[in-house]
């Protein structure tokens, strides 16, 4: 019987490190405001060639596919990924949201990160720009301590 319960006890535990380290990536940026709103978490768009951009996939291998990101990002984040693949094709008004979004924040690399407070003025939404953060070398320790500086000015 104890070993049945210490069993048991482990795989609950592997489960709730599991959840931790899952993390939801919008594409819709409209729901992904509202979600901020509701958490009052900032939101990060990034904007990434999800098929061709060698920098972005570095990024995402090094840091955001890594249990210590995924679990501080779903404390302090509310994550949007704006991609701008080659080879896939995105739904048009996907694209055309994406591609608004590129002009408004002034991308012309890959990857870039913004880091931005959703605030809504006469059923308009304004962006309040804390900062933008790309591909940082050190793996996700190194990028959190980046991205906790611009989460300060929030």
């Amino acid at each position: 019987m104890k070993k049945i319960l210490s069993i048991l006890l482990v795989l609950f535990s592997l489960n709730l490190i599991a959840q931790e380290s899952e993390l939801e990536w919008h594409t819709d940026v409209t729901k992904a405001i509202n979600i901020s709103m509701e958490t009052e978490k900032p939101l990060f768009f990034f904007f990434t060639g999800s098929d061709w951009c060698g920098w972005c996939i570095r990024l995402q291998k090094e840091v955001f596919f890594k249990p210590e990101f995924a679990k501080w990002a779903n404390e302090n984040l509310v994550l949007v990924e704006l991609d701008f693949p080659r080879r896939k094709k995105l739904d048009e008004s996907l694209r055309q949201q994406n591609d608004n979004l590129r002009q408004m924040f002034g991308v012309r690399g890959y990857p870039s990160g913004w880091i931005v407070v959703p605030e809504i003025e006469d059923k308009q939404v304004n962006f309040k720009r804390l900062g933008s953060q790309g591909y940082v070398k050190g793996g996700p320790s190194a990028w959190i301590a980046g991205a906790n500086k611009i989460l300060m000015k929030k």
